[in-house]
């Protein structure tokens, strides 16, 4: 049996495209930009550590790792870079800018799942890859036109909708892997 913690890092990004969303929608002309920098910083580092298991040890089998540990190492670097820039007030230009270049993964990723039927509901699970990669795609255009109403309530359209699918997939995989991993037996006991 193997170590699959990816209902953790399926209920983070749950947590920090909700995040994302609300500083798109909100934060994005608040005067009080320093809010949002503890749930960036709690999902950054979440991810981050995760990802960077993941892409370094291989805990689960075949291509998962690559696009769950790797998509998520990008998405994790991205909220702690955001939520370091608000502390200090540099401005996001640049954390947009190496947004969509993890977004385009993220879209490449999705449609590579659909593709190759990867993941028990690979479409469902594509396009929340591919919603989610939109949304760091879109992170340019929505800072350099925050004062556009249409970017600040599309963006986070995108953004909710894929959360709510990371959600149904994140939550019915806690739901199962509670009953498969019931008779599981760490290495160190066996």
């Amino acid at each position: 049996m193997f170590i699959d913690y990816i209902t953790l890092m399926l209920i983070n990004m749950v947590a920090g495209l909700i995040l994302l969303a609300d500083y798109v929608n909100r934060g994005l002309v608040s005067a009080n930009q320093k809010q949002w920098i503890p749930g960036f910083g709690i999902t950054g580092a979440i991810a981050l550590t995760t990802g960077l298991h993941m892409t370094f040890t291989w805990p689960v089998r075949g291509s998962f790792n690559i696009a769950f540990g790797e998509t998520t190492v990008l998405f994790g670097t991205l909220f702690i870079a955001a939520a370091i820039a608000l502390a200090l007030d540099w401005d996001l230009w640049t954390i947009a800018i190496y947004a969509f270049f993890a977004g385009l993964v993220a879209v490449v990723v999705g449609i590579r799942i659909i593709n190759l039927s990867i993941t028990r509901t690979p479409v469902l699970s594509g396009i929340g890859f591919i919603l989610t990669g939109l949304g760091g795609i879109c992170a340019a255009p929505a800072i350099y036109w925050k004062n556009h109403r249409i970017w600040r309530l599309i963006g986070p359209g995108v953004l909710i909708i894929a959360a709510l699918i990371w959600a149904f997939t994140g939550y019915l995989a806690y739901w199962s892997h509670l009953e498969s991993f019931q008779q599981w037996v760490p290495a160190p006991i066996r």
